[in-house]
């Protein structure tokens, strides 16, 4: 038996901003009972730490140092994922437009990328995880069990996060969210370090006009056909 096969499972979700992905990571972790790496939140904090500190975006020494010295946790509580930097929770923060918009052009500098790398690989834990992110099939696990690739049209997942803000209270421009969605994709496509793709052993699912429940049965079906829960 290889060392590979002793290790916990992973299953590694990647795929573009909105398309699903964390809420159908979330829900399965829920139901395998493993462990979840939201990889977006590590690099969002990243971002969201180097903008409180007024260090420049283009600066890429000063920002891998943010990384380095990132002070993060995260914790469930009610089913939902509580990310806290410097003992601050920062669960909403991160989710603001200039955070999205900064943790794209951070995540893309191979210095941090490096930085973060094993704080990722150290999520990975009995009876097992599942990981959320852009490069966790193709870079973080490329010996993942399973992999999938989530995406969903542009217009669709700006419907959806309008929704989400508009369910918050926040007012929201669905153009401008159209355009910071093409934006936030072409930076991670076309990055030098790990680009968002879809890993060559992946499958690849589209939730355009697909009920978030039918995805995750599907999701779960790929599962349980190449994984047995509790079992590494």
């Amino acid at each position: 038996m290889s060392d590979t096969n002793k290790l916990p499972p992973v299953i590694a979700i990647d795929g573009p901003s909105g398309s699903g992905k964390g809420t159908i990571a979330k829900l399965l972790a829920e139901r395998l009972n493993f462990s979840l790496l939201d990889s977006g939140a590590l690099y969002r904090t990243a971002a969201l730490a180097a903008l409180d500190r007024r260090v420049d975006l283009t600066d890429e020494v000063a920002l891998a140092q943010v990384a380095k010295e990132l002070d993060v946790r995260f914790a469930v509580h009610d089913s939902q994922l509580q990310v806290y930097l410097e003992g601050r929770e920062v669960t909403s923060d991160i989710r603001m437009e200039r955070v999205s918009m900064a943790a794209s052009r951070v995540a893309a500098i191979p210095a941090v990328r490096a930085a973060l790398l094993q704080r990722q690989r150290d999520f990975r834990r009995l009876p097992g995880l599942v990981a959320d992110g852009r490069d966790m099939g193709t870079t973080v696990f490329p010996d993942a069990q399973v992999k999938i690739y989530l995406t969903a049209g542009a217009e669709e997942r700006a419907r959806r996060r309008a929704a989400q803000l508009r369910g918050e209270g926040v007012s929201v421009s669905l153009r401008d969210l159209l355009e910071d969605i093409r934006a936030r994709d072409a930076l991670d496509m076309n990055r030098e370090a790990s680009p968002l793709a879809a890993a060559e052993d992946a499958v690849e699912l589209d939730s355009t006009g697909v009920d978030i429940e039918a995805v995750l049965q599907r999701v779960l079906t790929l599962v349980l056909d190449r994984i047995q829960p509790g079992v590494p």
